[in-house]
């Protein structure tokens, strides 16, 4: 892995994202490490997004940093997501009188095209990141026709970027593969601190019904179709069939998104708790046993490194934050990507082999402990300077007229 020695000149940088906190989710969570640990080391920062839910459009001037809220629409069947409006004239008004050395951008969207033509018309590096998959979402929602056409745009859109940030090397090699170039690992951190297994909490484990000897399954994420959710209701079903389990297993269920109705219309008997958030959720993760988590489309899965923190079993395809930190029947369960027999084969092994699952969360634990933030914080700002330092090189080389 490339390692940066960062200046102490502090830098002027603009992030660009169409979500952000108090929404709970892994882009969210990820820019708002990002964005703070750019804050810690002095820098200057403007956050550009779309204005949430009862916020007004403009500017808020923070002091080290500033926020400049656009205009934006609910995501369709997400009322409470927003994708930005093109805004290409404001951006560049903006930006001539508040220069920022680099700019990086976590949407592909329209507000993240018109961010992309205001910074090449301005002169002003771009830094992207790829957070969400949503080429693969096509397929999710019945839009298979839009597959190719979401890969050129996205191969266009990234190879317009000085460089392009990877959650995963698995990532990494898929967009290598749909073109993208300049393309260079960031990967994520975990707070194994707050998702720790000392949390654990018997009152709450009481309170699902759950007994010593039992076992509580555990999936949290998103609950929306690209979560291959039909997969965790086949796995609970056929578990709760199976007499060797009866009685014995728990489903927890965190998450909200479209589906949420639907799933606990179809898992009557498992435990729904909506979205959570901070010790509330690293409590929840560290009284359960066994983390399930089907999906197929995942850039990287944060959830997945902290219920690896968390102490947890981790179930999962060989995709993403899973491929990159576990190790099949040694610290989780990893199946071949889409192999259903064998996720269940694997869930099944780590429900009735009680020294098995043991190992594996103690190495899960001990993986995820040496995946701390401060150096994904320093890799991160790194990139931005090696793209403010290229620019500036590249302009320093122009030839200046004379007479």
């Amino acid at each position: 892995m490339l390692m940066i020695t960062i200046p102490t000149q502090p830098q002027h940088y603009a992030l660009v994202t169409e979500t952000w906190r108090p929404q709970i989710n892994g882009v969210a969570n990820t820019l708002g490490r990002l964005f703070d640990g750019l804050l810690q080391n002095n820098n200057r920062i403007q956050l550009v997004r779309p204005a949430q839910s009862g916020e007004a459009t403009g500017l808020i001037d923070h002091g080290q940093a500033e926020e400049l809220l656009v205009r934006g629409m609910p995501i369709p069947g997400y009322p409470q997501l927003q994708f930005g409006l093109p805004a290409t004239r404001r951006l560049k008004a903006h930006w001539q009188n508040n220069r920022p050395d680099v700019i990086y951008l976590a949407t592909e969207g329209p507000l993240g095209w018109s961010a992309l033509r205001a910074a090449r018309q301005l002169g002003i590096p771009v830094v992207s990141g790829f957070h969400t998959n949503f080429q693969q979402y096509s397929e999710c929602y019945g839009l298979g026709l839009f597959y190719r056409p979401a890969v050129a745009w996205l191969r266009w859109f990234h190879n317009q970027s000085v460089l392009t940030l990877t959650a995963s090397s698995s990532q990494q090699r898929e967009l290598s593969r749909m073109g993208i170039t300049n393309l260079m690992l960031l990967g994520r951190g975990v707070d194994c601190e707050l998702f720790h297994p000392g949390r654990r909490d018997q009152s709450l484990r009481a309170s699902w019904s759950v007994g010593e000897q039992d076992l509580v399954l555990l999936h949290v994420g998103r609950l929306a179709a690209e979560k291959n959710l039909q997969l965790l209701k086949r796995s609970w079903s056929t578990l709760r069939g199976m007499p060797d389990y009866e009685g014995r297993l728990r489903m927890v269920v965190v998450g909200d998104g479209p589906l949420r109705e639907t799933l606990e219309r179809d898992m009557p008997d498992a435990i729904f708790t909506g979205a959570l958030a901070g010790t509330e959720l690293a409590r929840v993760y560290a009284s359960a046993d066994i983390f399930v988590f089907p999906s197929l489309t995942e850039t990287f899965g944060n959830v997945v490194t902290e219920a690896m923190a968390s102490g947890l079993a981790v179930n999962a395809f060989d995709l993403a934050a899973a491929h990159q930190h576990l190790r099949d029947r040694y610290s989780g369960g990893l199946a071949p990507a889409a192999n259903e027999d064998v996720f269940l084969n694997n869930l099944r092994w780590l429900i009735s082999d009680s020294e098995g699952r043991r190992s594996v969360r103690l190495h899960a634990r001990h993986r995820a402990c040496q995946l701390g933030w401060p150096l994904i914080l320093q890799r991160f700002e790194g990139y931005l300077r090696r793209a403010s330092m290229s620019s500036r090189r590249m302009i320093e080389a122009i030839p200046s007229k004379q007479g």
